[in-house]
């Protein structure tokens, strides 16, 4: 199984190479810092799986998963992530990952991922699992689950301190159509600035506090 790891942390890719290296059959065939760069490698190389971090700089984890789906939709995309919690298991699935992992886990627990999505079958961490099936009560609804695949990568870049026009350059749309969304993804948030937002997503542990 050939493996592709996508983050922009050198650390982290360094770490899981050594780990995959040592297990037989696998093959970590490349590593990228940037979404964009995992399609640019997938474009000349054979790549069975990609471990895919999620925030990232450009166009991030998500949108990056959309464009390689929509590009080869037999790639098996596993999210890597220290985000456990709603909406962004549901949104990834939504985007055409397979799997979805913190970076908490251990080699064990990636290898098993690798191997599942390899085969066709969907893993998710038991824990992040337990916190899906708890959101699923209208008492616990997370406001973040109302927002479509392209309002919640709109917000994330937003997050990210880019401006309207460089995420229209990154996700190829025009500046109108980024403020519609962020309009849209504002009114289903009841928020009305990017103070309020960013609070909500602290809350929500979207983001860290740290930002």
């Amino acid at each position: 199984m050939k493996v592709l790891l996508v983050d922009d942390h050198e650390l982290v890719r360094t770490g899981i190479r050594r780990l995959i290296d040592d297990i037989n059959g696998l093959e970590v065939v490349g590593e990228v810092e940037t979404g964009e760069a995992a399609i640019e490698f997938t474009k000349n190389e054979h790549v069975d799986v990609v471990l895919m971090d999620l925030n990232m700089p450009g166009i991030g984890g998500m949108e990056a998963t959309r464009r390689l789906i929509a590009k080869d939709r037999h790639l098996k995309i596993i999210v890597v992530t220290v985000h456990d919690s709603e909406p962004f298991p549901q949104q990834l699935f939504k985007a055409g990952a397979m799997g979805y992992l913190t970076k908490g886990c251990n080699i064990e627990e990636i290898v098993h991922a690798i191997k599942e999505v390899f085969y066709g079958r969907r893993y998710v961490s038991v824990d992040i699992a337990q916190k899906m099936a708890m959101n699923v009560q209208p008492e616990d609804e997370n406001p973040f689950d109302k927002l479509s695949q392209r309002e919640m990568q709109v917000m994330m870049m937003s997050m990210q301190g880019m401006k309207g026009q460089k995420i229209s350059e990154q996700l190829n749309l025009s500046p109108k159509t980024i403020s519609t969304y962020r309009y849209r993804l504002f009114d289903k948030l009841n928020v009305s600035n990017d103070v309020e937002l960013t609070r909500l997503a602290m809350q929500y542990g979207l983001i860290d506090d740290t930002v």
